[in-house]
């Protein structure tokens, strides 16, 4: 019963990998939830749309969980929400009015209409099971964004969620350090803290240092029109946008089906202000002359089918870039995209377009804490044990050394990867067992955990694939008409075709079908015969599938 009852963090996502945060809490019977997000696709993820966490463990204890708690809106923490409100339907999900509205809209394209929502706001309190949760305003690049001050039996569990120190933040107050400092003078036993800007010296910037920019910007280049690339999650960055704009008497068109999604919902709870007469539809700019017009669209991460992307390589029929055009790219590179988004930079000079992005100018400002930020929060909450999340394993390491730097012991800190289960106790913090997590990769309606399917596709689209088509009489198992082959992705001429099948046909001569008891045993024959020659030919190491006809 003692083992039952102890206190566990389970890590599901967003541990070692930046995306697909996800974490559970338990103690006894009860388990809640801390974000479902979602991550994209690496380059060597072919076919797959999105990444979510393997949520097996939750959907095996779903009577346990007792609700979810989304920390704030963005893609990375709420985008597994629909795939996991499918196997627990009846658990409650918590959230600010711009996380719930931007829910809203993935549960319309799902189809899910019996979520249970619960919205809250900042001070709010939530009891679920043993549990007692408070939601902590924080400053972040979207509204609504919480830490999480988690009450447990045997103690206090801050999990900061996203944030920055901003004392100038837009359309918002500043970052409640009171409450915080209030919670760590009565004593944090655990505190879970961002990591994504932990090799950042200082102090990130405010988000009215892009405001000032824009202003600058607007003003060199009056006589041009405008087009912005920005995350359409960051409703900060737009109302800056639409701000500007409006002292410029310039009207603003939305492009990108997100972007349009997102200032709808914003607009509609009231965290996004439109100027009047300020937005138009994209399809009536042509009316305005370029220098009356801005275009806000997607595609700062360089995306193939965002609207910029599009711009770039005239598939956009509302928009073609021009030389009268400034397109400024209001975003950092998210690590593994800069090649896409240098080509689109490159593309867009190649057009006569000016161009303007963070190495240049202040057009982006992160919305994630830096070191100084971070020694903040680890001083006023003084937690008695401390474990780093969302980040890579470097940023991980990285925060940990600073919470050594400022004097937490080693053995207080735990570093933890996806699957792990931190145990913690007043007197000690250690890992537990290993629950069934990972990654499940969506591909349109399908969705797969199985490694084997990634592996089978960059194997294909590295080395291409060989169907080897073998006719063999059913009566002798001999093989009665040459082998025909289908070749893709790997440059074979027809000498080497043939020479193929001739090795085929020596390999069925020598081989009678009917003398294996396992079919996959004679294919391994035509496999191996085949791939001796093509790789010693081409070096290529190709998908080779024999399929076996019976005449």
């Amino acid at each position: 019963m003692k083992k039952n009852n102890n206190l566990k963090v389970r890590f599901l996502g967003g541990v070692g990998e930046i995306g697909k945060n996800m974490t559970a809490i338990e103690y006894g019977k009860d388990i809640i939830v801390i974000d479902a997000g979602l991550t994209f696709p690496s380059q060597d993820m072919p076919g797959v749309d999105i990444v979510i966490p393997d949520i097996g463990y939750l959907v095996a204890n779903k009577e346990r969980v007792r609700g979810i708690f989304l920390t704030h809106g963005h893609e990375d923490h709420i985008g597994c929400i629909p795939y996991l409100i499918k196997d627990l339907p009846s658990v409650p999900i918590y959230g600010t009015k711009m996380t719930l509205a931007l829910l809203e809209v993935k549960f319309a394209e799902f189809k899910i209409t019996n979520a249970k929502l619960k919205c809250v706001k900042e001070g709010d309190r939530i009891n679920a099971g043993v549990f007692n949760v408070e939601f902590i305003h924080v400053n972040h690049s979207i509204s609504g964004a919480c830490a999480l001050a988690i009450t447990t039996p045997i103690g206090v569990i801050v999990h900061s969620g996203d944030f920055k120190i901003d004392l100038t933040p837009i359309n918002t107050e500043i970052i409640n350090l009171s409450r915080l400092s209030e919670i760590g003078k009565k004593g944090v036993l655990l505190l879970l803290c961002e990591s994504t800007n932990v090799e950042r010296k200082g102090y990130t910037l405010s988000e009215t240092q892009v405001g000032s920019t824009f202003e600058r910007l607007f003003a060199e280049h009056a006589k041009r029109r405008l087009i912005i690339a920005t995350f359409s999650s960051n409703v900060y960055r737009l109302q800056q946008i639409l701000t500007v704009a409006g002292k410029f008497k310039r009207k603003v068109a939305l492009s990108g089906r997100s972007m349009l999604k997102v200032a709808e919902s914003a607009t509609k709870v009231g965290e996004l202000i439109v100027p009047n007469d300020t937005l138009i539809d994209i399809d009536k700019i042509k009316n305005y002359a370029p220098k009356d017009v801005v275009i806000v669209c997607t595609g700062s991460q360089g995306e193939p089918m965002s609207a910029l992307t599009r711009m770039t390589a005239d598939d956009y029929p509302q928009v073609k870039i021009t030389q009268n055009d400034t397109v400024i790219i209001s975003a950092s590179p998210i690590p593994g995209n800069e090649k896409s988004i240098y080509q689109v930079i490159n593309n867009l000079y190649k057009k006569g377009a000016q161009v303007v992005y963070e190495s240049i100018e202040n057009v982006h400002v992160s919305g994630h804490a830096c070191q100084e930020e971070l020694k903040i929060i680890h001083s006023i909450l003084n937690p008695r044990y401390f474990i780093p999340v969302h980040g890579e394993y470097r940023h991980l390491k990285k925060h940990a050394i600073l919470a050594t730097q400022m004097g937490m012991k080693e053995s207080r800190i735990l570093i933890p990867e996806i699957g792990d289960t931190a145990i913690v106790t007043q007197k000690n913090i250690k890992l537990g067992e290993k629950i069934q997590a990972g990654s499940r990769y969506v591909d349109g309606l399908n969705i797969d955990n199985d490694d084997a399917t990634i592996r089978d596709r960059v194997h294909l689209g590295e080395d291409g694939l060989i169907i080897v088509l073998c006719y063999l009489s059913s009566e002798s198992g001999k093989s009665v008409q040459r082998p025909d082959l289908i070749v893709r992705g790997i440059g074979l001429n027809d000498k080497q075709t043939d020479e193929i099948k001739d090795i085929l046909v020596k390999t069925l001569t020598s081989y009678n079908y009917k003398d294996f008891g396992e079919q996959s045993e004679f294919k391994k024959k035509i496999r191996a015969s085949v791939r001796n020659y093509v790789i010693k030919k081409t070096k290529n190491n190709p998908m080779i599938i024999p399929i076996i006809t019976e005449i």
